[in-house]
Order: structure tokens, then sequence, then C-alpha cells
């Protein structure tokens, strides 16, 4: 062998050497876990694992009994993936347990034991936020539950009340009109009130369905306070005192868009509000603005002539970012359903949304500061619904110290929400609802 390809082999075996440490030094240094979460939810089930780089990954359904299977490629086990086991709810709906292992080098496996068949959704999100790579796992029932069904399961008394109530009315005025036709003619002054139409106006002829929905949730957490408070906390409690105060009314009954932490796509929670038939839509927030000095209450419906403000124009651009924030799979979102949604808003919701927005918003005036006098607009993306009026309350700005105190207070969450409550019972006083539609 000459010495001129001694020194080549030699040259390779380097070249071939140092690819190898190369190789074995990148599964060392693979992706870093930081962090693992699970969102579980009636709606689906989300479990999130965020690390410093972007992994590739495979899932496979299993029957007898029914798991999910998933390779994540690029990492080694550690605690922080360990965690994860710990993690599960006896109440969650979907998973019974998971099981994480190394299945071989460089892939980890998690298998996921169900508590019924699944529908899986696996994508990833890029950085964003505070957030750096996302691999998000959804586990939606085969069967979605129906929010229509299971509203009219929670408000069956008070329908069968109302119902009776009804009757009752029916029947007195039906007697009225019968002793009306029987007396005789009286003159003039003495003239027999219409008993009927009197009792018609007072006759609800069916319960007034609100949609409340409560900001963020889940890996969306909103804004964020000084110390620490999170605005999907803040506004999940708000909306279940809004939500209290209408159970207790006889002719109303609430729908909540999310009951729990856990994130709901923006277009999901116009399309529940639809799917009840909901008669009004409020979604309740507490942002934060760029500069602490910003304080007040304001309220928002949509706009479709631009933004009445600076202000309103940079909040709108906000609250639509959360589904890039929370996380949405862009490859299942209907886009068709969104687009539509916002081509068929029409000037008459804006115009019933700016009536029920003016109507809370002099409710909490009087005893709240106000970021601006009026109702503002913009083109909020949740306020989209084509035909239900629809309104966005900002109940205060998390960002400013002393409000946020104010936001984490029981008496002052209960004032905001009796607030609203009063000005939907305004609203609807002037405005009575249309008749039943044919599948409510």
């Amino acid at each position: 062998m000459n010495s001129s390809r001694r020194k080549h082999l030699k040259t390779s075996a380097k070249m071939l050497g140092f690819i190898l440490f190369f190789s074995e030094a990148e599964i060392a240094w693979g992706a870093k876990i930081l962090g693992v979460r699970i969102w579980p939810a009636e709606d689906y089930t989300r479990i999130t694992l965020e690390s410093d780089k972007a992994l590739p990954i495979t899932q496979q359904l299993l029957t007898n009994p029914d798991r999910l299977v998933v390779d994540v490629q690029g990492m080694e086990l550690n605690s922080t993936l360990k965690d994860l086991v710990a993690k599960v709810k006896p109440n969650d709906p979907y998973v019974s347990q998971i099981r994480v292992g190394q299945f071989q080098p460089g892939m980890v496996r998690l298998v996921f034991d169900l508590k019924e068949p699944v529908k899986p959704q696996l994508f990833t999100l890029e950085p964003i936020a505070e957030y750096q790579y996302r691999m998000v796992l959804d586990l939606y029932p085969t069967i979605p539950p129906d929010p229509l069904m299971e509203l009219v399961k929670s408000s069956a008394r008070k329908e069968s009340a109302l119902e009776k109530a009804n009757e009752e009315i029916d029947l007195i005025a039906q007697f009225a009109t019968k002793k009306e036709k029987e007396a005789p003619r009286a003159p003039v002054a003495q003239a027999i009130p219409d008993v009927k139409e009197s009792s018609i106006k007072t006759k609800h002829k069916r319960l007034i369905t609100i949609a409340i929905d409560a900001g963020h949730g889940g890996e969306d957490p909103g804004a964020i306070g000084a110390m620490g408070s999170k605005e999907k906390h803040v506004v999940l409690s708000i909306a279940k005192r809004l939500r209290d105060k209408i159970e207790n009314d006889p002719y109303m009954r609430p729908f909540l868009t999310r009951d729990g932490d856990y994130f709901v796509p923006l277009h999901t929670r116009v399309q529940k509000a639809r799917r009840v038939e909901a008669d009004l839509f409020i979604s309740i927030h507490a942002d934060a603005f760029i500069e602490p000095r910003a304080k007040g209450a304001s309220v928002f419906a949509l706009s479709q002539m631009g933004a009445s403000s600076t202000t309103a124009r940079w909040m709108a651009n906000k609250e639509n970012s959360s589904d890039l924030i929370g996380g949405i799979n862009i490859k299942t979102q209907d886009k068709q359903v969104a687009n539509l949604l916002l081509d068929m808003s029409t000037t008459a919701q804006i115009k019933d949304s700016l009536q029920v927005g003016t109507s809370i918003l002099k409710q909490i005036s009087g005893f709240a500061t106000l970021h601006k006098p009026k109702v503002e607009q913009a083109s909020f993306a949740v306020l989209r619904a084509p035909d239900i009026p629809s309104i966005l309350v900002e109940t205060a700005f998390i960002s400013n110290p002393q409000e946020e105190a104010r936001l984490n207070d029981d008496a002052y969450q209960d004032r905001i929400a009796e607030a609203i409550m009063r000005g939907i019972k305004d609203y609807f006083s002037k405005n009575p609802p249309v008749t039943r539609r044919a599948n409510a």
C-alpha cells in the first residue's frame, strides 16, 4: 500500500469517527423538554409537550382495549416526561392513564390508555409568546357532545315551569275574553280594560338563552398581572357568577362556552353560541395594555367599518391572537366557516349589540371607572355571530396594579356580574325576544 493511499485511509477514518461522534452528540444533546401539560374537558382532552426543538412524532390507535401510541423522536426519557404520568386527573373524560418509556435510543414512546374511543389530532406549533415548540395532542370523542341537548336537559325544570305559567295566563286571558263578550255593553267611560292584551304583554313565551364566554383558557392564559394573576382564571370566575345569577332568573338560562381551564378556538365559541340558539353572546375579559396606568371597564361591539379608536383596534388584534397562542390545528380549522361568519355579520346584529352594550356600560358606570364612556367597536373575531347580538366586556385592566387587586376581590367580581345581569334585563325589557324557533 503506497503512502498516499495510507494517508487517505487515515483521513477517511478520522472523518468517519468525527461523523459518528457528532451523531452520538446530537442524540445526547437532543431536544430538551421544557414542560408537559394536560387540559381535560368534556369537549376534548389536550396534552402538550413543550420543547426547545421541533420533534418528529407519529401515532397509532389500538383497540381491545382502546389505546393511543405516540412515538417522539430525538429525545431521551427524563423526569419531566415522567411527570406526565402523575398529571392525569381521575375526572378526565378520555384518558385513564399514561405510560411513558424509552422505546429505543433517541425515541420515547407514550401510551395513552383510553376510557372510550377517540379521534386524535396531532400537530406541532411554532414558538409564540412565552412558549417554545409545542407538540399538541387533542383527543376528541368519536361522538361529540351536543351543547344544545345538554342545555335543554339542564333547563328542563325551568322550561316546564314556564310552560305551566304560560298555560295559566292563557286560561286567564280566555276567561276574561269570555266574560267581556257576555257582559252588557258598558258606557265608554266604564269600558272593561283589555285583559287579554295586558296578559300577552306579561307572557314569557320561552326562555331567553344567554351565552357567556370566559375569554382565553388552557394554553392561552390571557393577560398576566404584576402579581401573577391570569386573566383566564379571573374571567372564568366572573362568568360563573353571572351564570349563577341568570340561573336564578325564571325567564333566562345560561350557557358557558367553557366551564373549566381549557382552550376553545374563537370560531368554536361562536359556533357553540349559534348551536344553542343564544339570544345574546357576552365575552368577558380583563385585558392588559402597553402601559400600566390604563384603567377602567370597557364594552365592545363588532365593527364592519374599522375600529372606533386606536385602543379598540389594538385590543381587537390582541384578542384575535388567542388562537395562535392557545394553539389551533391549522390543517383542520374550517376556514370556510370562519369566513362565512365574517361575511354574514349584519347591520342589525351590530345595532342590537350596541344597544345591549350601552345598557351594560350604564350599569357598570354606577360603581366602576370607565375607560371610555360609550361602547367601542372593532373587528373582534369572537363577536362575528351573524344572528346573535354580541358584546365583549373588558371588566378592568389586569395590567393596572390597583385594578388587578380589584379583579381578585370577590365583592368586585360579584358587582361586575350583577351589573352585566342588570344590563341584560334592561335590554330585554325593551327588546323582548322573538317567538321560539322551530327546533329550540
